[in-house]
């Protein structure tokens, strides 16, 4: 993160609440310098209400006072001592403007990945495996209206998302036919000593 969250708001609370520079303030905030200074007299972001950089975790006051004492010095934005949490699996939300684009997603994915299992895909573009099944065998309501477009561009995915399952989709292809095959290989020495 290389500027605070509502970096207007952060300005006019560290113009109102510090003896920042108008360019430290600027600097920090992402905004350009003359912008701070209309903050400061009162001519630009009149309505807006200071945003706590200190409250909020994104500054400390060690930090705000080493740079009082140095006009020069940069604000430096806090680390977090927690990690932010990583998305586990499970049932994503989709916007109600993307769920029209799930069917198109799906044709998409089982035309170029024939390898995907269903349940890959329901998971990838949180879908339901009915839906799936019905794409899969033309049965869908609504068929003739579906494009196969790739989900990434629809934003139903992450294109390292997509990337991870054909990957393991793809190992798991190749153990069946290695299996597969040592299996017919098998049933051939079978026939021969036979």
């Amino acid at each position: 993160m290389n500027q605070p969250l509502m970096p207007m708001a952060t300005a006019v609370w560290l113009v109102d609440n510090t003896a920042l520079s108008f360019n430290q303030i600027a600097g920090f905030c992402g905004l350009h310098e003359l912008e701070v200074q209309g903050i400061a007299d009162e001519q630009i972001a009149i309505n807006i209400v200071g945003l706590d950089p200190v409250s909020n975790g994104q500054l400390t006051k060690a930090e705000i006072q080493r740079c009082e004492a140095d006009s020069l010095g940069d604000l430096k934005m806090s680390v977090d001592k927690v990690p932010a949490k990583i998305r586990s699996g499970g049932a994503k939300y989709t916007p109600v403007s993307k769920r029209q684009d799930k069917p198109d997603a799906i044709s998409w994915l089982i035309r170029h990945h024939p390898e995907l299992k269903d349940p890959q895909i329901s998971k990838l573009i949180g879908t339901t495996k009915p839906t799936i099944e019905a794409i899969r065998t033309r049965t869908h309501w609504n068929i003739s209206q579906i494009k196969p477009i790739d989900p990434v561009l629809l934003g139903l995915c992450k294109q390292s998302e997509l990337d991870v399952i054909v990957i393991k989709a793809a190992e798991i292809k190749a153990k069946e036919e290695a299996a597969a095959e040592k299996l017919a290989d098998t049933a051939t020495i079978n026939k021969a000593v036979d």
